[in-house]
């Protein structure tokens, strides 16, 4: 009699290049597919990435009835332990197999559960997790962990990337389990009317995400290094949810780009970009506490602001700064924000208007259907200065001279902030420098139909010098 394996999916959502699915074919198990929906924690799933979690989850149910299977989805609230002993029990499961996830919390509920399954009867294995390597397998010279990318990526390099996990989905046998939630149940879609511009943009199917890695592949990652930073384009890859959501292995993304560009410009292009997502999550594994505290322990004494009406204005695209609207908004209307507008938005947030680095990480946690704890962690670190391989605190970019430079057409401002759309180039991006004509003839009304700045760069890029100096004080007085 053949032996079943629970098959736990968590950031796993897919049956391609399964690592814990392809070893249960390869020992003969009957297979039990299972998802579990958790709520809660420090770190609770995003509004945006619900929306995306419900359609993966259909994509991967799907998937799963066309190979003759079902998936047993069930809320698990937040007592996990006894959702998987019911199903063991009710289902005569002898193993429970998951791919490993390297959020803090979830590394410590996992070995809970190891040992507690174990003392139930079950045998328990981890495999791979979402990474090109696990973080725990690349140490510097030294042993310890990396903190600075270079030196990490060259080394990432000296690796070689595992080959695709290959297995025939019609051998499977499965455990037909009935009942379980419907998906529904979840309560996953937001209840608000979102803007119809979310919608057309994304569709959260597998094979969509496999269509958009095949166009990359096929001649886009050419031209990724040039045009990941022009927002006014689509030049960025937009295959952050599926690997987020593991609906797309980095594997599989690593190889089909490989088979197809040997070119040194692509290495050092997109697929860097793989690595720096690996580093965010070596830096997560290893310095656990950074997702809610600076990895540089003397940045807990800087002195932010706190002002909610402040962070509001910013959440909501009120700064009256046309770059940093105009990708405020995009973030809202569509779950996503062009990258070079990630970093503009996130400078401008803690070093302009001084406010804490964790008031943004929340608000992108929310509001990004490509929202990842490590990525989003590492990246508001980098922008504050407080974190692994960070930009300079004293480097402040100015929105006005970054956008003239990285929306040279102003088409992306006029997208997303269109009561401007009629201004000339010339004052698209510092509409208070207009005179009044110009201002009338292109229907604008400052405080009125567009806010006047909330801060002046200059005086902003200044006020964030004179914090940092303060900030360097206070340190010496502490040693």
């Amino acid at each position: 009699m053949r032996k079943k394996c629970l098959l736990w999916f968590r950031k796993d959502l897919r049956l391609t290049d399964h690592p814990a699915l392809a070893k249960a074919i390869e020992e003969g198990y009957e297979i039990l597919p299972v998802f579990l929906y958790e709520e809660g924690g420090d770190w609770p799933v995003g509004g945006a990435s619900k929306w995306w979690l419900h359609y993966a989850l259909e994509s991967l149910s799907s998937s799963v009835s066309d190979a003759g299977g079902r998936l047993l989805m069930k809320e698990g609230g937040g007592d996990v332990r006894s959702s998987l002993e019911e199903i063991i029990e009710e289902h005569g499961i002898d193993l429970v197999y998951w791919c490993r996830c390297y959020e803090p919390e979830a590394i410590e509920r996992d070995t809970v559960l190891k040992r507690e399954l174990r003392d139930l009867g079950c045998e328990v294995k981890s495999f791979e997790g979402n990474v090109l390597n696990e973080p725990f397998s690349i140490e510097s010279k030294s042993g310890g962990p990396y903190k600075v990318f270079t030196p990490y990526w060259k080394m990432c390099r000296t690796h070689e990337v595992r080959s695709l996990y290959e297995y025939d989905l019609s051998k499977v046998r499965w455990v037909m389990a009935e009942g379980g939630d419907a998906l529904e149940d979840f309560d996953l879609l937001p209840r608000i009317d979102w803007d119809r511009e979310f919608y057309a943009i994304w569709d959260a199917r597998r094979e969509v995400g496999e269509r958009i890695l095949s166009d990359l592949a096929g001649g886009k990652a050419m031209a990724y290094g040039e045009q990941r930073d022009l927002m006014g384009v689509e030049g960025t890859s937009r295959l952050g949810p599926y690997l987020a959501w593991g609906q797309l292995s980095p594997q599989e993304v690593w190889h089909r780009i490989v088979a197809e560009n040997a070119s040194e410009e692509v290495h050092s292009g997109y697929l860097r970009q793989l690595y720096w997502r690996d580093f965010s999550y070596h830096l997560m594994y290893h310095f656990p506490h950074t997702v809610s505290s600076p990895l540089r322990e003397e940045w807990k004494l800087f002195a932010w602001k706190g002002d909610g009406e402040v962070v509001q204005a910013w959440q909501e695209g009120r700064t009256g700064i046309p770059i940093i609207d105009a990708a405020m908004r995009q973030l809202w209307q569509t779950g996503w924000m062009h990258n070079r507008a990630r970093m503009l938005v996130a400078c401008f947030l803690v070093k302009h208007l001084q406010q804490d680095w964790m008031y943004g990480a929340r608000w992108f946690w929310d509001t990004l259907v490509d929202a990842d704890l490590a990525n989003n962690t590492m990246g508001w670190q980098w922008s504050a200065g407080c974190g692994a391989d960070a930009a300079p605190y004293f480097r402040v970019f100015n929105p006005i001279t970054q956008a003239e430079k990285f929306d040279s057409h102003g088409d992306y401002v006029r997208r997303y902030v269109p009561e401007l759309a009629k201004l000339p180039m010339k004052y698209l991006n510092r509409p208070w420098e207009a005179p009044a004509d110009v201002l009338e003839n292109a229907g604008v009304e400052l405080g009125k139909t567009y806010p006047e700045p909330i801060i002046d760069v200059a005086v902003g890029r200044q006020v964030a010098l004179d914090a940092y100096q303060r900030f360097k004080e206070a340190c010496a007085g502490e040693r």
